[in-house]
C-alpha cells in the first residue's frame, strides 16, 4: 500500500482554514441551475423607522421583543442593533444641540429686535422708585410711632404705680387714724384726719361685736381690763398697718412719719394688754382661760418678751 505524505493538524496552516466552506446546495443537485448560496451575508437590515419611538405608548421592553417575531422580523444580531441604536441617539443628540443653538441665537438677537420700549422701562423704574420711598417713608412713621407708644406705655405703668402706692397710703392713714381713735391715743387733728364718718361707723360696729363677747367669768366673776376679743381685734388690726407699711416701703418719708403713731399705738395696746393680765392673773385659777387668750395676742403683736416682762412682775 503506498505511503501517502499528509501533513498533521497541528503542522496544518491556519490559513488553510479560512478557505473551508460547506458544499453549496448548488452542486448536490441534479439539475445544478440555482445560483444561490446559503453562505452568502445577509442584507443589511432597514433602519428603524423613526415613527415607532414617537408612538405616545412607546414601550421600550415591547418594541425589542417585536422585532424579531411576527411576519416583519428583523434579522440582525444583538451587537448590530445596539449599535444601530447608538447611531440613533448620537443623531438625536446632535440635532438637539442644533436646535438649542439655533433658538439660543434667536435669544441674543432679541434684545437687537425690541424698539420702543425705552420709555416703559424708565416710567416702571421710576414708579418702583417712588413706592420704594412711600415705603420707606411709612416705615419710618411706624419706628416713631413705636417709641412713641413705648414711651407712653412707661408712663402709664409709673402713673399706675404712683396711684396705687397713692391708695395705699390713703389706707394707712385711715386705718392709723381709726386705730388711734378706738384707743384714744394721739391729737384730735391727727384723728379727724385719718378718715370718715363711714369709717368710724364701721369701727364701732366691729368693736361693739367685740365689747358685747365675754367680759365676766364663767363662775359670774367681772373684770374691769378689756377683753380678750377686744385686744385681740386691735392686735389684728395692727397687724394689717403694719404689714400695709411694709408693702409700701419702710424708707418711704410718709411711712417713716406714720411709724412714730404706729408705735404708739402698738404701746397702747401693749399697755392694756398688760393690765388685763395682770388682772387675770391676780384672779387666780378663775382667771387661768383669759391669760391663754391674753398670750395668743401677745405672740400676734411679735411681743413675746414683754409677754416674759409681765409675768416676771408680782
Amino acid at each position: 500500500m503506498a505511503h501517502l505524505d499528509l501533513p498533521s493538524p497541528k503542522s496544518r496552516p491556519a490559513s488553510s482554514y479560512s478557505g473551508f466552506n460547506l458544499p453549496s446546495s448548488s452542486t448536490s443537485s441534479a439539475g445544478g441551475d440555482d445560483e444561490y448560496d446559503d453562505n452568502e451575508p445577509l442584507p443589511f437590515p432597514a433602519a428603524l423607522a423613526r415613527r415607532d419611538f414617537l408612538a405616545p405608548d412607546f414601550d421600550p421592553a415591547a418594541y425589542l421583543s417585536a422585532l424579531h417575531t411576527g411576519p416583519t422580523a428583523r434579522h440582525q444580531t444583538l451587537e448590530d442593533l445596539r449599535a444601530e441604536l447608538r447611531d440613533r441617539s448620537t443623531a438625536i443628540s446632535a440635532e438637539l444641540l442644533e436646535l438649542v443653538n439655533a433658538n439660543y441665537t434667536s435669544f441674543l438677537g432679541l434684545g437687537g429686535e425690541l424698539k420702543g420700549g425705552e420709555e416703559r422701562v424708565e416710567d416702571v423704574r421710576v414708579a418702583l422708585l417712588g413706592f420704594k420711598r412711600a415705603v420707606e417713608e411709612v416705615q419710618g412713621r411706624v419706628r416713631e410711632r413705636r417709641i412713641e407708644v413705648g414711651s407712653l406705655n412707661g408712663e402709664l405703668q409709673e402713673v399706675k404705680g404712683a396711684v396705687e402706692m397713692g391708695r395705699k397710703m390713703l389706707e394707712l392713714d385711715e386705718r392709723v387714724a381709726g386705730l388711734e381713735a378706738r384707743l384714744a391715743v394721739g391729737s384730735l387733728g391727727q384723728v379727724g384726719k385719718g378718715g370718715d364718718g363711714d369709717n368710724e361707723d364701721s369701727w364701732d360696729e366691729d368693736m361693739e361685736e367685740s365689747d358685747s363677747e365675754e367680759d365676766e367669768d364663767e363662775d359670774g366673776t367681772a373684770f374691769v381690763g378689756n377683753s380678750p376679743s377686744k385686744l385681740a381685734f386691735l392686735a389684728r388690726e395692727y397687724v394689717l398697718v403694719d404689714r400695709l407699711a411694709t408693702s409700701l416701703g419702710r424708707d418711704l418719708q410718709f411711712v417713716r412719719k406714720m411709724e412714730e403713731r404706729m408705735a404708739r399705738c402698738r404701746n397702747t395696746i401693749l399697755l392694756d394688754l398688760s393690765t388685763a393680765t395682770k388682772e387675770a392673773r391676780k384672779a387666780g385659777d378663775r382667771g387661768q382661760g383669759r391669760i391663754l387668750r391674753f398670750l395668743t395676742i401677745y405672740r400676734t403683736l411679735d411681743a413675746q418678751a414683754e409677754a416674759v416682762q409681765v409675768f416676771k412682775e408680782r
